[in-house]
């Protein structure tokens, strides 16, 4: 049985929302397709130390495993337990010796300072609370030279989530949407804050396609699971009349932007890296 570790409110809502999703989780081609492109853009080398921040079933972590080889190490940690029984089931049936897996949460961890050559987060990066302090964290833990690789949505991503957030808006209430750092000059800066050079953001832009409106009007049957980097729901506050209100006007914008091909859904995405400086500057 895997070690229990203590969550607050928003961080159990996230691992619950994963574990249910645990059975059919690789059945999503896109999910592997994501995580191909990180890592194939993190210039992994054999005998390499690479971290996986929420590695969920390990698709990263086991990839990248296979470029290391039996010379390199792959660590990689989650909230969901269930995510990881899936990701050790793989690895025992792949033979895999040079990766593990650990309950952990990703802005808690405790490794060695310049343990890694690599520090990697698909699709998860937006669900961090304090960002910039889990860069700074995962700074510590890279080799001088070393590359942290993070994926996340572009905020123009997901047509209901944009249409959701432009609601609530107009009640006071601000949603963090698709992604609360999903500009390229958003994530440049956060790097940089968090003391990374020769930073690097890639566009992912072939992921967008129609959808029907009956598929986006579905987003509201999801407001209750947690939004990314909030630590409760916001709209709370609100009476059901607001809310009843508030899913009509959604309905109508989404109408609105129907087509006879559908309504278009934005699939950009970033893949950021920054790199640990080589040297640590003398005062």
């Amino acid at each position: 049985m895997s070690k229990q570790i203590e969550l607050d409110d928003y961080k159990q809502q996230i691992a619950d929302l994963y574990n249910r999703r645990s059975d059919n989780y690789d059945d999503s081609q896109w999910h592997q397709r994501i995580t191909h492109l990180l890592v194939e853009s993190a210039q992994i080398s054999p005998g390499q130390d690479v971290l996986d921040i929420a590695t969920g079933t390990g698709h990263v972590a086991i990839e990248v495993a296979q470029i290391v080889g039996s010379s390199g190490r792959v660590v990689g940690v989650d909230i969901a337990d269930r995510m990881l029984d899936q990701a050790r089931r793989k690895i025992a049936a792949l033979n895999l010796s040079n990766l593990e897996f650990q309950l952990a949460d990703a802005e808690t961890l405790d490794f060695p300072a310049n343990s890694f050559d690599r520090i990697l987060c698909a699709h998860a990066f937006p669900w961090i609370v304090n960002m910039e302090g889990a860069l700074r964290q995962w700074k510590r833990f890279l080799k001088p030279g070393g590359l942290v690789g993070v994926h996340t949505p572009a905020d123009t991503a997901y047509v209901a989530d944009v249409v959701l957030q432009k609601v609530f808006a107009k009640y006071g209430v601000m949603l963090a949407g698709s992604s609360p750092i999903g500009t390229m000059e958003k994530l440049q800066n956060l790097l940089l804050k968090a003391g990374f050079t020769a930073v690097e953001i890639k566009t992912v832009e072939d992921e967008g396609k129609y959808i029907s409106l009956e598929q986006a009007k579905q987003k509201w049957d999801g407001i209750s699971a947690p939004t990314f980097a909030q630590s409760s729901y916001p709209w709370s506050q609100l009476s059901s009349e607001q809310l009843n209100q508030i899913k009509v006007e959604f309905d109508t914008e989404l109408t609105a932007l129907a087509t006879n091909a559908g309504i278009w859904n934005d699939g950009t995405h970033f893949f950021a890296f920054g790199r640990k400086p080589a040297v640590v500057p003398t005062i």
